[in-house]
């Protein structure tokens, strides 16, 4: 490939990352290192797609911190205008690298590049990141749109934004998280069944004090936190309020919660065991009870829901393992059925995944 052939590579690449990302709260732009790395080109063809886009003002530097893009200006550009069968928007939370880029792929499997032209966007999990997406795509040629919902059990301020959507008769696909007030299809684990699978096999094991750790903002974590109940009051075990840590979720996806987890613990001493909502909480609850000084599982076992690193094998976690590909897989096709039949409403579009549960190491036998 010549020169100017991967300059132009690094150069699309970036307006990609910045489409991508002028939605969410980052603004700066991978180093010109970590550019070299993951795109295998020199320094000197990155300094050049960075020249390119700083001549217009698309990016900028400063002093000490890196490179960044103008949000202003990559807010007011219309998107690009291939002509390609169908516009395809990706409206992610963003929290979970390893979760979005799975879907993606899942999704990609489906809308292949002669099919779709797919946008990704970045939502950050905040309702005001979500409606400039959503106000800026409305009135552009989309045909339809996969979302991930905001703070999905809270009372969404965005609902007008899918009404208008509705109204111009532009199918959606929600996945994970949904608005239960609208009437378009979406694609969800039964958590519920999942976290009885799960709760089964620690009171199988011989634990009676179970805690868990779940965000209210999130309606999977609250299906999640229905079924653990479910589940205890179906094996004759007392439900205990002291025993639940409730958090929203940016506050969870935050390094300094782990001090907030290791004063919960301390205050259940007689807990032998913790379900956590998701892989970061699980992350944050393994360095919790490291600074405590307890191991997993001889002083605390753990399990996991949607756990979305592809080791859980490795890491021997006892989880339900997250199907990132196959929700993609899921959500891209039913999408394209309704693109195809002109449908916005659910008329059977909907679909419930099954659990995948890995036993690893994580449970104590007691």
């Amino acid at each position: 490939m010549t020169n100017g052939k991967k300059t132009e590579q690094v150069y699309r690449w970036l307006l990609a990352y910045i489409d991508e990302n002028k939605f969410s709260g980052n603004q700066k732009l991978p180093s010109e290192n970590a550019l070299q790395r993951r795109l295998s080109v020199s320094r000197e063809t990155v300094r050049a797609a960075f020249d390119r886009l700083a001549q217009d003002g698309t990016v900028y530097k400063v002093k000490g911190s890196g490179t960044y893009f103008n949000r202003e200006l990559a807010l007011s550009r219309q998107m690009s205008a291939e002509d390609t069968p169908r516009r395809i928007g990706l409206i992610l939370q963003g929290q979970d690298a390893d979760a979005n880029s799975a879907l993606i792929e899942g999704v990609k499997s489906v809308l292949t590049d002669g099919q779709a032209d797919l946008h990704v966007f970045l939502t950050d999990n905040k309702f005001a990141n979500e409606r400039r997406c959503l106000q800026t795509v409305v009135h552009q040629s989309f045909s339809g749109f996969i979302v991930d919902g905001v703070k999905a059990s809270l009372l969404n301020p965005n609902l007008d934004c899918y009404q208008e959507l509705y109204r111009r008769r532009i199918p959606v696909v929600f996945y994970n998280n949904y608005y239960k007030n609208l009437r378009y299809p979406r694609v969800i684990v039964n958590d519920r069944q999942c976290a009885g699978e799960l709760m089964d096999l620690l009171i199988a094991a011989g634990h009676r004090h179970i805690a868990g750790i779940f965000v209210y903002d999130n309606y999977q974590s609250i299906e999640k936190f229905q079924g653990m109940t479910e589940a205890l009051q179906q094996s004759g075990l007392e439900y205990q309020d002291d025993y639940i840590k409730w958090c929203v979720s940016n506050e969870a996806h935050d390094d300094s919660f782990v001090r907030v987890i290791e004063r919960f613990l301390k205050g259940i001493p007689r807990c032998t065991a913790v379900v956590c909502c998701n892989a970061i909480i699980y992350r944050l609850v393994r360095r919790a009870l490291e600074r405590m000084g307890r191991r997993v599982p001889e002083d605390c076992s753990l399990v996991c829901f949607d756990y979305s690193g592809d080791d859980w094998e490795e890491a021997g976690v006892t989880c339900s393992v997250y199907q990132g590909r196959e929700m993609g897989r899921q959500v891209a096709t039913r999408l394209l059925r309704m693109i195809d039949r002109q449908d916005c409403e659910d008329k059977g579009y909907s679909y419930v995944m099954k659990p995948r549960i890995h036993l690893g190491r994580t449970i104590k036998t007691l």
